[in-house]
């Protein structure tokens, strides 16, 4: 037997979220037991059946904290090169210097 863990949608365009779990001997039984247990009354208009198993637990709190250096959040505008590039380009165009 494996425990699988249930994910439904209540209505279109609605998030996903966990509706709970089951105990099946396989991914076909849990199939049917998730329509029996949470689709039945039409209160769901999809589920997703996901053995517990295959579930990947991030717990690591160095991956979960933010970074506290944020300059990459900053905009810093063209580099030097690509501000050369477009002068360039449009000397060549006719428009004159960039400013």
């Amino acid at each position: 037997m494996q425990v699988y863990e249930v994910f439904r949608r209540e209505r279109e365009g609605g998030p996903m979220q966990h509706a709970g779990n089951l105990l099946a001997p396989d991914a076909e039984l849990a199939r049917h037991y998730a329509r029996e247990f949470y689709g039945r009354r039409q209160e769901s208009v999809r589920l997703w059946i996901v053995p517990r198993s295959a579930i990947l637990d991030l717990d690591d709190p160095d991956l979960l904290q933010p970074p506290f250096d944020r300059s990459f959040k900053k905009p810093a505008g063209y580099s030097t090169e690509i501000k050369a590039k477009l002068a360039a380009a449009r000397a060549r165009a006719g428009e004159g210097e960039v400013r």
